[in-house]
């Protein structure tokens, strides 16, 4: 029974299942429209633990403990805004079904306090929620267009670190 329920919580991640919903022109369900997570795009985390080993590596083990890198808690927003950003952003349609089935429980409010890797690491947030879904989005589209993906995905990187 715990293995059947992580199995379909780990089926169900949101940016990959809009946009396959998007793309393959299927319904999309959502379990918990109005829960709050901490929305990130993948560059920001990485950059955490680029600062870290850097850090590691000049000031050694005083860096080696547990770190947070998570958004600033102004861009929480709720699945459901999410949903809205990313279908704005692609500019195509989205088919939204309304979720009746049970889900186990989840909390409705999640977030990761960075306050100390902002305070020890010089660590900080680039971009805005928005800002996150766009760069995915744009990915995503350029990956079904069939574009050079190892040249896009090098742009998008360079551009993050230029911010």
């Amino acid at each position: 029974m715990r293995k059947e329920v992580l199995r379909r919580m780990v089926d169900k991640v949101l940016i990959p299942d809009i946009v396959k919903a998007i793309y393959q022109n299927t319904e999309l369900s959502i379990r918990n429209p109005n829960a709050v997570r901490p929305w990130q795009h993948v560059l920001e985390p990485l950059n955490g633990y680029i600062l870290l080993a850097e850090k590691l590596m000049s000031e050694g083990e005083k860096f080696a403990e547990a770190w947070n890198f998570g958004p600033n808690n102004t861009e929480a927003v709720p699945v459901k805004d999410i949903v809205k950003q990313a279908v704005s952003v692609s500019g195509k349609k989205l088919n939204l079904k309304d979720s009746y089935e049970q889900h186990p429980h989840e909390a409705r409010y999640l977030m990761l306090d960075s306050s100390k890797a902002i305070r020890n690491l010089g660590w900080k947030q680039k971009l805005t929620t928005y800002e996150a879904i766009k760069l995915t989005m744009e990915w995503y589209d350029a990956f079904y267009k069939k574009d050079k993906m190892d040249a896009f995905t090098l742009k998008q990187i360079k551009e993050y670190e230029e911010k």
